[in-house]
């Protein structure tokens, strides 16, 4: 649910091949691949899932690289060395040390799970309308009807039925953890996924719910107990079928409770003081993205928008923000708040979030639920130390998810399967 999408990568490099090096911002480690080739150069950057940003590279005689990156406003020179290029990258009056060595970078994922398994899966469809929803249902051994069906419901953007980001596969790790303690699930990727040509951004929370809702009666031909588990978007996804009493039971992981425009700029204020930007400059850009934000809720073109005084580069970034803001899928997220829905809730629900949680904020959220759900048998877990993610972290920036090797928590993990178990069986 990140809308700002900010001050963060790109190198080069002069060899031909990938090189790799790290950003230090603010004690947060971004990493950055650079490809080069004879046709030119590229970057990457992993922790954000940006890959193939076309740069422009040019050696001086003496040695001297230099990598500009027109996209994002950076440059990149350094000094070429046998096995290092050593230099200083530049973006937005910002600079940082930087050293590039040959290599790509390579991730672990211990926990990503490896056959064989001890349970069976089938692949599946259900529809909504005449969209087309493909998805994989794990049985646990020994299934029958009785056997508690979770669906798993993704966040923000399109995403497949893994939730997949930078290689973490955190549904596929839920699943497998639920078969092994005699759990069923469904996880499926979000509608048009894998076609290009599909306008997902025009479609809205309301139809992503649609479509969980549509996975819930399938589920229940075949099953006499059925919740829902949602991560992020997913999770206000899971809160809203509770309200609706679509469901037996409802797990929401780091569900935005609060309005959508309140979190938008919560992140926001989050993620500049992440990044060491002064706070004065913090306030201004915020104020003017609160006030943009209501001038594109009324129909105000972005570029129409009144702009206070703020680095170049901030204002850029500002109107792209407004004008991301502009799409069906954001205009229905800035208003989107089940606060006041929160009581007609009456199946068992259990929310977490991590303490670290730079994107959705544990505690104001939390508490929304906790004091929201008046007539439901409810617990609220903030989980120590993780992320939005739900991974042990350091910042909580989404710029660590990447360099995590953890995808899951163990004791968020623990935690779920002990509330079902206690509350969802018969």
């Amino acid at each position: 649910m990140t809308l700002l999408l900010a001050l963060s990568s790109v190198m080069v490099n002069a060899q031909e091949g990938s090189w790799k090096g790290e950003l230090d911002i603010q004690g947060t480690k971004l990493p950055l691949v650079f490809n080069f080739s004879d046709d030119g150069c590229t970057l990457d950057s992993p922790a954000q899932g940006v890959k193939n940003i076309k740069a422009e590279k040019s050696i001086a005689p003496e040695g001297k690289l230099k990598i500009a990156i027109p996209s994002l406003g950076a440059v990149y020179e350094g000094v070429i060395g046998q096995d290092a290029i050593i230099g200083t990258f530049t973006q937005s009056g910002f600079s940082f040390p930087l050293t590039l060595k040959p290599g790509k970078m390579q991730v672990k994922r211990p926990q990503t799970p490896v056959a064989p398994f001890p349970y069976t899966t089938e692949e599946v469809t259900f529809h909504d309308g005449e969209v087309v929803l493909h998805g994989t249902l794990t049985l646990p051994t020994n299934c029958t009807k009785d056997t508690p069906a979770v669906l798993m419901v993704t966040g923000s953007g399109q995403q497949d039925r893994d939730e997949e980001l930078f290689d973490h596969r955190p549904f596929a790790v839920l699943a497998d953890a639920f078969a092994r303690q005699g759990i069923a699930t469904l996880r499926y990727d979000d509608r048009g996924y894998n076609d290009p040509t599909f306008p997902f951004y025009d479609f809205t929370t309301y139809h992503f719910k649609c479509d969980a809702r549509e996975g819930i009666h399938w589920l229940r031909n075949r099953f006499n107990k059925v919740g829902v588990l949602g991560h992020s978007e997913g999770g206000t996804i899971a809160l809203m079928l509770a309200c609706e009493g679509e469901v037996d039971f409802a797990i929401s992981l780091a569900g935005m409770s609060v309005k959508g425009k309140e979190t938008i700029l919560k992140q926001n204020e989050v993620l500049f003081n992440s990044m060491g930007v002064p706070s004065d400059i913090i306030a201004t850009y915020c104020n003017a993205l609160d006030n943009g934000l209501d001038e594109i809720m009324k129909g105000t073109q972005a570029e129409q928008v009144a702009l206070p005084e703020m680095p170049e580069s901030l204002k850029d970034n500002l109107v792209k923000a407004l004008k991301v803001s502009s799409t069906p899928y954001m205009l229905h997220f800035l208003t989107l708040d089940i606060r006041g829905d929160l009581a007609k809730i009456k199946c068992p629900v259990l929310a977490l979030n991590g303490t670290k949680d730079t994107q959705v904020d544990c505690a104001t959220n939390l508490d929304a639920i906790d004091k929201g759900l008046v007539n439901s048998k409810h617990k609220v877990v903030p989980v120590e130390g993780v992320n939005h993610l739900f991974q042990h972290c350091q910042t909580g920036v989404p710029t660590e998810y990447q360099l995590i090797e953890e995808t899951f928590a163990n004791e968020a993990i623990k935690c779920i399967l002990e509330w079902i178990d206690t509350n969802c069986r018969k």
